[in-house]
């Protein structure tokens, strides 16, 4: 296993990060416990999960597999690095969601006691709340790490102004501020690279991609079809995003067969190319898709090899091949 710094920090986590959405919903609290002690096997030191997952108001059903977990000892709590969310809606009744002070303090001491452990390694915002102001939000993450229940901070789905609003109230208050941010970002969805990558990069932060596979579309989705499977992409905004960059995926599926490599393989080695990435967020339902996943970290792209992915999905705006704020203009 590869480690890296987690943004500016001290912290050294896994280039390749566990996630955990599916333990609950679609992979048993057994088997999701098999694939966390795999993941430690091959080194994965980095999870993460939200409040919210497993999709129950208010059980926390995910961080609950999560802490039964971690209450069978045998250092699994020692050797994790536990990330989770705040924001989604853990009930019905007002001050249940979203970050005011309030809520940061109830879901910060539910996640807690679901997770079975006495601090959270990276607190997450998993989205801006507009209507409550940084000093509120900062204040009471301050009572957190004082308090040694949390230490260090991230946000998810921030834009580029976001972060840079964020850290200039936390520089403020002489605080560390955020650490990483969790963005949407692989080959198909590469808005990142305007404005969020290079603020990630002033300020800091580590970028965590979620869905570095696109829903599967990225996972030889066609081929799959054509074998009768692949049903996860037919349908939703999956299936709209299939009809809309058939062509694309289709080289690069046999781009993929060229090199002798899984299409997700590729999907994840690009990924941990990409500067300023910590690494990208697995979501395997299986102990073989964890383990079909370490093969990305033994890719190594040529300068051909990204070339000819930015042919097949470039980057955005009309001179994409250049950061913001070139990319917008000239």
């Amino acid at each position: 296993m590869e480690y890296t710094n987690l943004g500016r920090t001290g912290l050294k986590v896994s280039r390749l990060v566990l996630g955990t959405m599916n333990f609950g919903p679609e992979t048993a609290e057994d088997d999701s416990h098999r694939i966390m002690d795999r993941a430690h096997e091959h080194g994965i030191n980095f999870f993460d999960t939200a409040n919210v997952y497993g999709w129950q108001k208010g059980e926390g059903v995910t961080e609950q597999i999560i802490g039964r977990w971690f209450a069978q000892g045998g250092g699994r709590r020692e050797r994790t690095v536990l990330a989770t969310k705040v924001f989604g809606g853990m009930g019905d009744w007002p001050n249940e969601d979203r970050l005011s002070a309030l809520n940061i303090r109830r879901a910060a001491e539910g996640s807690l006691r679901r997770l079975q452990t006495d601090h959270i390694d990276l607190y997450q915002m998993h989205h801006v709340d507009r209507a409550t102001p940084w000093e509120e939000i900062w204040e009471a993450f301050s009572v957190l790490r004082q308090q040694g229940k949390v230490l260090y901070f991230g946000s998810s789905n921030f834009a580029g102004w976001h972060i840079a609003q964020a850290q200039e109230a936390a520089k403020q208050r002489g605080f560390l501020g955020l650490v990483a941010e969790q963005s949407i970002y692989n080959l198909l969805t590469r808005w990142v690279e305007l404005e969020v990558l290079p603020a990630a990069q002033h300020y800091g932060l580590g970028v965590i991609p979620w869905s570095p596979l696109h829903g599967g579309l990225l996972g030889g989705i066609i081929r799959k079809q054509k074998e009768g499977g692949g049903s996860r992409g037919l349908s939703g905004r999956s299936g709209d995003a299939l009809q809309e960059h058939r062509t694309s995926i289709e080289a690069y599926e046999n781009l993929a067969a060229e090199f002798g490599e899984n299409p997700a393989d590729l999907a994840l080695a690009w990924l941990l190319s990409r500067e300023g990435v910590t690494g990208p967020i697995i979501g395997p339902r299986t102990i073989e898709q964890l383990d079909g996943s370490l093969r990305a970290l033994e890719i190594e792209l040529s300068a051909d090899a990204l070339s000819t992915l930015d042919e097949l999905f470039p980057a955005p705006g009309p001179n994409g091949a250049k950061p913001a704020p070139e990319a917008y203009a000239w």
